[in-house]
């Protein structure tokens, strides 16, 4: 029997009868040796115990309460041998606060893709509200580092650069079938694939859900696919539902939420990812909107997180904005010689074209969802100083990437082109980046090949139409075909 005593008192005492392992009985007792007398600090204390014991036995992670403990001991010390309260002079945490922090660490989370956006945006929020985060992906190298350390580094870059460490986590492969286990257990999935993976992911997490209804867990789930497109998550939910039986969509229906949401924040490569595969650097600014009518059960309290009830609204925004300006710096870029988009957006000639091309795009979003003028103006200007950071060496070749999802009818530069179609509004500076994005070449991007063979076969006009849905015989057609000989 292995014995310890308290250093807050001088009682022996022995982990509790239904903590049968050591090393948990170490790790929850060493930061704050619950003591033997009173309440008011044991009970919480215990919790926290039997938390890590099935966190470990269940082969998910100890590291996890190390940081609860740690945080615990800062705001309240072992309860006083004269009774209930804490030692003179302590100060108690107030029970609202306990309250909360119970409730969001008791959360589960499994997150599909362990990549620079896993990593560094919506897992780093997941694992900084102290959710049990796992991730899943198919890179060997990425899920040995994770499981290795269970920890890794996030470079925060803005004016300032800090370096954050987000710990606690776990990774298992996508394709197996630990993933399978974890969808029946957890209490949230998200992802950040790509829109071209939300397909192959779709038939691991239909087998989880027919898991989860076998084992009887009827506690709600909510998916999220924090993707860069519009809809995603609605998206993967018609990918997984064609992927479940016909015995569990009802049930799936029932119990599980597929939440949509609009992401935002600029994750380029990490520069030293060569040296370390965990490591990950993204700008200070971050936007996670999700729409709170999908969910079901109660709503996440995940700082970061913003609900909302008008979802397509901040969608159109992010995408009108943000990812219209990215194309079209990269596209203009690109064609000027430019390596990156700091270096492309700051020459004045690509600017002007981009800063009008978000304010032609700008006015469909005042039309149609009512957006102040002046505030939105703001946005523009802030999107800007993204696209300035020093610190954010972002190529424009992987901006560029998949040009023919981008020129796509429902995507960044045809879909605001449409809106100003809608309201007869002035488009001058969203043709030229449509022009400039069928110039797009890479050899490393299948789409830029495929597009260059689709134009070289049946010229711009009949290629652009093909690709975009635009008619072929439209006026607008006509002026991205001009504009686009004009860049040639």
């Amino acid at each position: 029997m292995h014995w310890m005593m308290s250093p807050s008192s001088s009682v022996w005492h022995t982990p509790p009868a239904w903590m049968k392992c050591w090393n948990c009985w170490q790790v929850v007792s060493n930061p704050i040796p619950p003591s033997p007398h009173g309440e008011g600090g044991v009970n919480c204390l215990m919790r926290y115990a039997y938390q890590a014991y099935r966190m470990h036995h269940n082969l998910l992670n100890l590291h996890v309460l190390v940081g609860r403990i740690r945080r615990l001991r800062r705001i309240r010390r072992c309860p006083s041998p004269h009774g209930e309260g804490l030692g003179e002079g302590k100060a108690s945490p107030q029970p609202s606060r306990v309250k909360t922090l119970m409730k969001v660490n008791t959360m589960k989370a499994l997150h599909f893709g362990a990549g620079n956006i896993g990593r560094g945006f919506i897992g780093k929020l997941l694992a900084d509200a102290g959710i049990q985060l796992t991730f899943a992906d198919v890179n060997q190298v990425v899920l040995d580092a994770l499981n290795a350390r269970h920890s890794y580094q996030v470079h925060v870059v803005g004016e300032t650069e800090q370096v954050d460490t987000v710990s606690g986590v776990n990774a298992v492969s996508s394709i197996g079938d630990d993933v399978v286990d974890l969808i029946a257990q957890v209490d949230l999935v998200t992802t950040a694939v790509g829109p071209v993976v939300l397909e192959r992911i779709a038939p691991a997490i239909a087998k989880g859900l027919v898991k989860r209804k076998e084992q009887g867990n009827e506690s709600p789930l909510n998916i999220i696919a924090c993707e860069n497109m519009v809809r995603g998550t609605t998206q993967l939910k018609g990918h997984v539902m064609n992927a479940l039986p016909e015995d569990a969509k009802a049930w799936v229906e029932e119990h599980v939420g597929f939440v949509d949401s609009a992401v935002d924040r600029i994750v380029p490569p990490s520069a030293s990812a060569t040296n370390d595969p965990l490591e990950v650097t993204v700008e200070t600014f971050s936007e996670w909107i999700v729409d709170k009518t999908q969910f079901k059960g109660a709503l996440p309290n995940i700082p970061g997180m913003e609900l909302t009830d008008n979802l397509m609204a901040f969608v159109e925004r992010k995408l009108f904005t943000l990812n219209t300006g990215h194309a079209i710096t990269a596209y203009l870029g690109k064609l000027a010689g430019h390596q990156t988009i700091r270096d492309a957006i700051l020459d004045e000639k690509i600017r002007a074209v981009v800063k009008g091309a978000m304010e032609e795009s700008g006015a469909v979003l005042i039309k149609r969802y009512g957006f102040d003028a002046d505030k939105h103006a703001a946005y523009i200007q802030k999107i800007l100083g993204r696209f300035e950071n020093p610190y954010l060496k972002d190529d424009v070749e992987r901006v560029g990437r998949q040009p023919l999802r981008k020129l796509s009818a429902g995507d960044r530069l045809i879909k605001p082109l449409l809106g100003t179609l809608e309201y007869g509004l002035p488009h001058k500076n969203l043709i030229e980046g449509i022009a400039a994005a069928m110039h797009f070449r890479s050899e490393d991007d299948p789409q830029a090949q495929e597009l260059a063979a689709l134009i070289a076969d049946k010229g711009p006009q009949a290629a652009l139409a093909q690709i975009s849905g635009l008619d072929a015989n439209s006026e607008v057609v006509s002026e991205a075909v001009t504009a686009y000989k004009a860049m040639q």
